[in-house]
């Protein structure tokens, strides 16, 4: 269950002196006086708590390296050759006429993939046009991430009641993803302690007509509040006046010297921890529905099983629009290293959980949950069919971010490349799979981007901007690759409609998969439950039927 090295790794820009390392400490087998510090240990005697956050900042995204006990490589998709849902009669039965779209809350998408929330870090400023317009012309949702108005040099405050009046940036991030909004998927923002004390909620409900609003308690990546680094004194200084904690102190004349010498390089700006009361989440929730907000979802991290099970039971008593879990192994613009590998519920362990609490609170307690999401680590579609499989009926859809951020800043990376007319060999003279020729194309986007051709004719010179963006990537990504893949998948299962799977399309290949998977609270199962089989169960009843 190692997770490479545990004293270095590419995430924190620190390595071994030598090959020989002792698996727990992470340190050296033989710790030599001279080294100049090149592992965790070594580094932190002269970085310090730098050393506890992944490099670089501003610039990556960083996810677990942890190699969990058990994941989605336990399951096994299963094929069907007997038994065809979803399809019309008469109507061929090929991978293209398989239907993706369906809906959360009446929220039409053509895909069952939600972008998860990306805030005020750098890495998701810079590329948030791009994922904002890929998102909206995939047909996806996305979520504006905590603390963007809160880190708003430019925005409007009521300093008496301390409110967001005005914020430039959140109206950017509203406006990237509405320029292309063609009736599928929805633009939602994010709120945490500190946004829900700023009214940010009743701000984007009011001024700039958001519709969904998600109200979040954690993510995988940690169990702490959002993060960020801030390399400006005036800004930070500011942020302590809007409320946040800022390490160390901004307004410490030493500090201000330390500063002003070089000495000191950054601040840290640290979010409150969330901790929801039932009273104050109704009442939250009541605020919102108030100020007009049709759509209220709830992010929750992999917490300890109480507080994942109280957290469905209040989704299911406020008829939320539906709520994300996000499993620990998934990725983040800025968490610290070790708390992303050592904390939290691992994304099959905790879809697991949630199956069995939701089954509980439907056939005991005559609770039905809200639709839910799952995130995670979830980058390809085979990661899709299991996890909606997996958590059938209940979970409806996939959460993404470092996956869709990758996208935009890769085709950021090529295009620019192109423009500057170098590195780019590679990528533009390979020509396509299956031999097909597009010498004629090189060094032009239709030659680079297999989507452009469509999008031109579809946007005409629009798209030029779902170039520069990078849009074009999160397009080709989910709605070429991933959807392709999750067409073909379906079938194979002879399931024409995403809303047919079901835990029979998947089958554990361990007995301690199978285990996990069937977790139900009160151990003895109720006749409705559906249980993951082991992967060479045979129904000999289904077979007497035939």
């Amino acid at each position: 269950m190692a997770h490479g090295r545990p004293g270095a790794s590419a995430a924190t820009a620190t390595t071994n002196r030598i090959r020989d390392v002792s698996p727990f400490s992470g340190m050296c087998v033989v710790c030599e006086e001279g080294c100049p510090g090149l592992c965790e240990v070594g580094r932190s005697a002269y970085r310090g708590r730098e050393v506890i956050y992944p490099q670089p900042f501003g610039k990556a995204t960083a996810a677990s390296q942890k190699d969990y006990p058990v994941d989605f490589s336990h399951l096994t998709i299963l094929g069907e050759t007997l038994y065809t849902e979803g399809i019309e009669e008469g109507k061929e039965t090929i991978f293209p006429n398989v239907n993706i779209e369906m809906e959360l809350d009446g929220i039409r998408l053509r895909n069952p993939i939600l972008i998860s929330a990306m805030g005020s870090t750098d890495v998701a400023r810079r590329n948030w046009e791009g994922l904002a317009g890929g998102a909206a012309i995939s047909g996806c949702i996305a979520i504006v991430g905590e603390n963007v108005c809160g880190m708003d040099m430019d925005a409007e405050w009521d300093w008496i009641n301390n409110k967001v009046i005005r914020s430039p940036d959140m109206e950017f991030r509203v406006r990237a993803f509405r320029d292309w909004y063609d009736g599928y998927g929805e633009i939602g923002v994010q709120l945490n302690p500190h946004d829900a004390e700023f009214g940010v909620g009743e701000y984007v409900a009011s001024k700039l007509e958001v519709n969904l609003i998600e109200i979040k308690r954690g993510q995988g990546a940690k169990d702490i509040g959002g993060e960020v680094k801030v390399e400006s004194l005036d800004k930070a200084l500011e942020l302590k006046k809007r409320g946040y904690f800022v390490y160390p102190d901004p307004e410490d004349k030493e500090v201000q010297e330390a500063y002003r010498s070089g000495l000191l390089r950054a601040f840290e700006r640290h979010s409150k921890t969330p901790q929801f009361t039932r009273e104050g989440f109704l009442e939250l929730v009541d605020k919102l529905r108030s100020a007009g907000v049709k759509h209220i979802s709830f992010k929750d991290g992999p917490y300890r099983p109480f507080d994942i099970a109280y957290a469905l039971r209040l989704g299911a008593m406020t008829e939320l629009s539906f709520m994300t879990f996000d499993g620990a192994g998934g990725g983040t613009g800025m968490s610290p290293w070790r708390m992303m590998n050592e904390w939290g519920i691992p994304t099959y362990y905790l879809e697991s959980l949630i199956h069995g609490l939701c089954c509980f609170f439907e056939f005991e307690r005559m609770l039905i949950t809200p639709p839910l999401v799952i995130a995670g680590g979830i980058t390809l579609e085979d990661h899709v069919v299991k996890a909606l499989s997996l958590g059938a009926p209940y979970v409806r859809a996939v959460g993404m971010s470092r996956a869709p951020l990758a996208a935009v800043m890769v085709a950021k990376t090529l295009v620019r490349q192109m423009k500057e007319k170098r590195g780019t060999g590679n990528a533009l003279d390979q020509g396509t799979p299956g031999g097909t020729d597009r010498s004629n194309q090189r060094g032009t986007l239709e030659g680079l981007f297999v989507t452009a051709q469509a999008l031109k004719e579809k946007y005409g010179q629009g798209y030029v901007k779902l170039i520069e963006t990078g849009a074009i990537g999160v397009y080709t990504y989910i709605q070429d690759r991933l959807a392709t893949g999750i067409k073909q998948l379906l079938c194979g299962l002879r399931k024409f409609d995403i809303s047919y799977l079901s835990r029979d399309d998947v089958a554990a290949l361990t007995k301690e998969a199978e285990e996990i998977a069937n977790y139900y609270p009160k151990g003895v199962k109720p006749a409705g439950f559906k249980s993951l089989r082991f992967v060479t169960d045979v129904d000999l009843e289904k077979i007497s039927k035939l």
